[in-house]
């Protein structure tokens, strides 16, 4: 759904915007989300109820995680150079969001979007935001179900994420454990190779570059994933790699009180990532492993459990490699070409 009938002209004050453009593109959508063990959540009052909190009916034996992320809404420097609209970061809100609960292995069940925006921002810009944070969720079969708008000097949007999941299949970071195998749900380094090659002056809207751009205009959320992980024992420990493949491998091995081994011949890499890698006269591997938003899962499997979750994964269309391994001790190794290296990238680092 997209909102018509918007006027240019003086924008909409708060009340008008939550009558003519939030209500009309969030709706009264019902959901009900059901766990393995039988338990459900059920939402009661989402935003079409305009009451002062959603709410939801929670049945059964079952865990609530939630998440909060703050996004820097036109500060990203693929909006200020025109790459990225207000649809496009509308959506990263709602998928950066997500994807925390994926990692913990719930059934995302409710967002709740927090929007400043200066006086001056068309409506039709606003509406765009809105849709952007709505289609962003409903495409894991999320729903915004409530918030804050309100004005400010510019864009700021930050988001909470909230999901179940059955007390045993929590997905914690600290559960990896000795002789297990470190798997990766897809291809990294793409996100940040079309920041780096925007901030170089290329033209990443070509087709040569449409799967890095992707990566920031349509996050998604290993939701699949997460679940698939969650309901098998053999799955003991989750990440996403918000802050890069390097952080999120390196924050595993920390939080476990692990030492991990990545086999470089293992890992999936991205055809556009090698050509952005031969355009910035860098290693692939800085890109693969770099600061880079690809919201991929990073889990800890055990080696008997492995050929079943990767062919429950393929059944369901979905990727699942076999990066490296668990082992006593601590930190974080490479092998590559038969030598052993510190793990080459930067990690994202919060101010």
């Amino acid at each position: 759904m997209t909102i018509r009938g918007l006027t240019a002209g003086t924008p909409l004050d708060e009340p008008g915007k939550i009558a003519q453009i939030v209500v009309p593109a969030l709706g009264d959508a019902t959901m009900r989300s059901s766990l393995s063990n039988g338990a459900t959540a059920e939402l009661l009052l989402g935003a079409g109820a305009q009451d002062d909190c959603a709410a939801f009916r929670l049945r059964g034996d079952l865990v609530l995680v939630a998440g909060t992320d703050y996004v820097r809404g036109p500060k990203f420097s693929l909006y200020e150079k025109g790459f990225l609209s207000n649809y496009d970061i509308g959506w990263y809100l709602a998928g950066a969001n997500i994807s925390d609960v994926a990692a913990m292995g719930a059934v995302p069940v409710g967002l709740l979007s927090v929007v400043r925006y200066p006086k001056s921002l068309p409506d039709s810009d606003f509406a765009e935001l809105i849709e952007g944070i709505r289609d962003g969720a409903r495409a894991v079969g999320v729903l915004n179900v409530g918030g804050d708008i309100g004005s400010a000097e510019r864009i700021i949007l930050s988001a909470s994420a909230f999901g179940v999941v059955e007390p045993s299949n929590l997905l914690p970071r600290t559960g990896a454990r000795p002789g297990q195998l470190l798997c990766l749900t897809g291809p990294t380094g793409l996100a940040g190779s079309a920041m780096k090659l925007a901030n170089q002056g290329e033209d990443i809207s070509g087709d040569d570059y449409s799967a890095l751009l992707a990566r920031w205009q349509r996050v998604s959320p290993r939701v699949e994933h997460g679940r698939i992980f969650a309901n098998h024992p053999g799955v003991t420990a989750c990440i996403d790699t918000s802050d890069g493949l390097k952080g999120a491998i390196e924050t595993l091995a920390r939080a476990s009180g692990m030492a991990v081994d990545v086999d470089e011949a293992c890992l999936p890499v991205h055809d556009s990532v090698r050509r952005a890698a031969a355009s910035l006269n860098h290693d692939a591997l800085q890109l693969v492993f770099g600061d880079s938003v690809d919201f991929e899962l990073v889990a800890a499997i055990d080696a008997e459990a492995v050929t079943e979750v990767a062919r429950e994964c393929a059944e369901s269309g979905l990727e699942l490699h076999v990066i490296g391994s668990i082992r006593a001790g601590s930190g974080a190794m490479l092998s590559r070409r038969g030598v052993t290296t510190n793990i080459p990238g930067d990690v994202w680092r919060h101010a």
